[in-house]
């Protein structure tokens, strides 16, 4: 493999394990709603599945944390590329925001507009 070959090949993984992050909160945030819709349809007090259900948001904390974690890594690979002077590649979205780089951009929204 090339060089290309491998960067592309990273940059792959990590975007896999990005949308996998991401469809794990959201598979989990739908058993969460299941609880509570699940309760209601059975007409049971909010009490019942309390420790079930904050198991689940404890779950879902954890994934918030893997996401965090992996955004990092993201950005350290970011760092790496760059300073061993790769070039650019994209995997995945290529509108990707620096957000890690420069906090305040993150802040600034720049596709929104005033309409009234």
């Amino acid at each position: 493999m090339d060089r290309t070959e491998v960067v592309t090949s990273v940059a792959g993984d990590l975007h896999a394990t990005e949308l996998a992050i991401d469809a794990a909160i959201t598979r989990a945030t739908t058993l969460v709603q299941s609880f509570i819709g699940a309760r209601a349809a059975l007409s049971l007090s909010p009490v019942s599945g309390t420790g079930s259900q904050a198991k689940a948001m404890e779950a879902i904390a954890a994934l918030s944390a893997a996401r965090e974690s992996i955004v990092a890594c993201h950005a350290e690979l970011q760092k790496d590329h760059r300073r061993l002077g790769y070039g650019t590649y994209a995997a995945g979205p290529i509108a990707k925001p620096d957000d890690w780089l420069d906090p305040q951009s993150a802040l600034t929204p720049t596709h929104l507009h005033r309409v009234a």
